[in-house]
């Protein structure tokens, strides 16, 4: 029997739709598990509730023969991960249409590919959502759970999802050392959440940017430091043009690996 968690009603002013939602609180999940379940239930962004639907329905020529998620997707990868890596949203025919995270789609080749090649998934390519693939010791996620019309999320919308974010967060801090952000909008949502999880982020605020790389030192007793990365977002945009390369991303994640305490290559 599935189990019932909580829920809260918040106004949904401003955008279509009733006049309030239903959503998930996601601070009464008592487990990673538990989350994962409750993220895929969430309809609190009607503009996204509409558009993953339609997309889900419409399909693309390509995979019309498939049946689409079309629903939040949860974040990937085990519950005791020491690297967490955090991007910016669902791709509309990718994991808007496989379930998974950056599965089904050329950011996810990319990205797969080089979390093999550091020794951190069991294989290089992400194609369905029960394809074998595993992750060591890494987690995925975003601060969007919905696919964005034009991949480009509002304000609104990003913080409406934040407390999915604040919630993995505290699941996985004991395991917890280090961070990979994809793209600036990841980096921009993820540090507020940080402060207020416990960790001190440096005013002003760290800048984006490739390679950037920033300790933070823990507010609370119960945190530790951790380490947060910056990678240019995995998108055609940036791989095809050769913005970002697959070396590039190894670097950033081969860093990241050690300072989470991981062995990339050698497992």
């Amino acid at each position: 029997m599935r189990t019932v968690w909580p829920v809260v009603t918040r106004s949904s002013a401003g955008s279509a739709g009733p006049p309030s939602v239903a959503v998930w609180s996601a601070a009464t999940l008592p487990t990673l598990g538990a989350l994962d379940a409750a993220v895929t239930d969430c309809r609190a962004c009607p503009r996204l509730v509409a558009w993953r639907e339609q997309v889900a329905a419409e399909k693309r020529a390509a995979y019309v023969e498939q049946t689409y998620w079309g629903r939040p997707v949860p974040g990937f990868g085990p519950a005791d991960a020491a690297l967490l890596i955090v991007g910016l949203a669902p791709a509309a025919h990718g994991a808007n249409r496989t379930g998974r995270m950056f599965t089904g789609d050329r950011s996810g080749d990319v990205l797969y590919a080089a979390l093999h090649a550091e020794g951190l998934a069991n294989q290089p390519t992400s194609v369905r959502e029960h394809d074998g693939l595993a992750l060591h010791g890494t987690r995925i996620t975003a601060p969007v759970h919905c696919a964005p019309p034009a991949n480009k999320p509002t304000p609104t919308e990003r913080d409406a999802c934040r407390h999915w974010l604040e919630r993995e967060l505290e699941l996985l801090l004991p395991t917890l050392r280090a961070v990979v952000v994809l793209g600036g909008f990841g980096w921009q949502a993820l540090l507020p959440v940080l402060t207020d999880a416990g960790w001190r982020v440096p005013r002003p605020r760290p800048v984006f940017g490739h390679g950037a790389h920033v300790t933070l030192a823990p507010a609370r007793e119960d945190r530790g430091p951790l380490h947060v990365f910056g990678s240019y977002h995995v998108s055609q945009q940036n791989t095809f043009t050769g913005r970002l390369t697959p070396a590039m991303l190894r670097e950033v994640l081969s860093a990241a690996a050690a300072a989470a305490g991981l062995r990339p290559n050698q497992r």
